[in-house]
């Protein structure tokens, strides 16, 4: 198959946006004061894990393939599906995380948790996130909440479903992602240690007492 060079080039400087392109993901925030400033870092840095970790695990595997692989239907349907999967993992991992650590260590005593959350989705399906994929993931957020300790929460692998997400739903074949596995969930780990190191530093100087 012969290449357009002109669509390679133009998919190339455009492959940052691909998951998410509607808007950046990443906001110069310099601290957290209000639940607005809350939710917009829970959305934008979820966004940006699963961009990242979904596209840099996928283009790893594909290697030179990826930019003819991108413009076939079927490929980039499945990365659609998976996006928004891993998405709404990684938004329900990171609400719960983010209410946790401010319980546990910053006396808050209103938990908006499931508002946030929910703010987000909806927010999403004007961004293309499917109605069935949004009510199930409001449904299954529900249903946790009821279920967490809010108080060890952050401290126990809290990202933990955001990663099995990544590792079930990215469009790679079964047999390789055997392989794969411990590599894959280190990876978003690692970008969420950078998350929980930046809500740290945003969130210093609030305190709840």
């Amino acid at each position: 198959m012969r290449l357009n060079f002109k669509t390679i080039i133009d998919t190339l400087k455009t492959i940052g946006e691909y998951l998410f392109p509607v808007k950046k993901v990443i906001n110069k925030f310099t601290s957290i004061n209000s639940k607005e400033d809350l939710q917009k870092f829970v959305q934008e840095r979820s966004a940006h894990v699963t961009q990242t970790t979904l596209y840099g695990y996928v283009k790893t595997r594909i290697g030179t393939r990826y930019t003819a692989m991108i413009q076939d239907e079927k490929f980039s349907e499945s990365i659609n599906i998976a996006k928004w999967n891993i998405y709404v993992a990684s938004i329900s991992d990171l609400t719960l995380y983010v209410f946790s650590y401010l319980i546990d260590q910053k006396n808050l005593k209103e938990n908006e948790a499931e508002e946030v959350f929910n703010n987000i989705i909806n927010l999403e399906t004007k961004n293309g996130l499917d109605e069935s994929i949004s009510s199930q993931a409001k449904n299954e957020f529900s249903s946790r909440i009821k279920t967490i300790n809010w108080d060890k929460f952050h401290l126990d692998r809290p990202f933990h479903n955001s990663g099995l997400a990544l590792y079930r739903w990215a469009p790679i074949a079964d047999d390789l992602k055997v392989l794969d596995k411990e590599i894959v969930l280190n990876s978003i780990k690692l970008k969420w240690n950078i998350v929980e190191n930046e809500f740290k530093e945003f969130t210093k100087n609030l305190n709840f007492n």
